[in-house]
C-alpha cells in the first residue's frame, strides 16, 4: 500500500509500506493492505510503518488519517522522522514540561504544558528503535 505523510510545509514520507500502526483518538490501530476505508483523528504519538523487513518511526503531532483503495494519508501540522529527531533537545523539552507541571506555585497553562510533554515523549518514543 502507498503511504504519504504530509505537513503544511512538506511531504515527510511517501512510499510503499506493508503495515501501519497509528495512535488515533479512539486508541491504537493497525492497518494492512486491503483494510476497509477509514478516516479518523490522530493523537500525538508515534506512527510506525513497516517497509520491507524494517520499521520507520515518525513522531506525529495529531492530525487526520485516511485510508482508501490501499492509499494511506496522514495529514498533520508537525511530523518528524525518527532519524531527524534531536534526542537531547527532546529530553530537555520533556524535563522542562515536567518541571512546569510539578511546580504548584507557577501560574501555567496546564494544557499547554501537558501537550508539550506529550510531544516530547512522542519524539523520544520514536527514537527508541534507532
Amino acid at each position: 500500500m502507498k503511504l504519504k505523510i504530509i505537513t503544511h510545509e512538506r511531504i515527510v514520507f511517501e512510499g510503499d509500506v506493508d503495515e501501519l500502526v497509528l495512535h488515533t483518538t479512539s486508541g491504537q490501530i493497525g492497518v494492512l493492505k486491503d483494510h476497509i476505508p477509514i478516516t479518523t483523528s490522530l493523537e500525538i504519538g508515534v506512527t510506525k510503518a513497516k517497509v520491507g523487513d524494517k520499521y520507520k518511526y515518525f513522531a506525529t503531532m495529531g492530525g487526520v488519517f485516511q485510508f482508501k483503495d490501499n492509499n494511506a494519508t496522514v495529514l498533520t501540522d508537525v511530523c518528524e522522522d525518527s532519524d531527524d529527531i534531536d534526542i537531547s533537545r527532546a529530553k530537555a523539552a520533556k524535563e522542562r514540561a515536567e518541571a512546569r507541571l510539578a511546580d504548584k506555585n507557577a501560574e501555567i497553562d496546564a494544557q499547554r504544558a501537558q501537550a508539550a510533554l506529550a510531544r516530547a515523549l512522542a519524539r523520544l518514543q520514536a527514537t527508541l528503535n534507532k
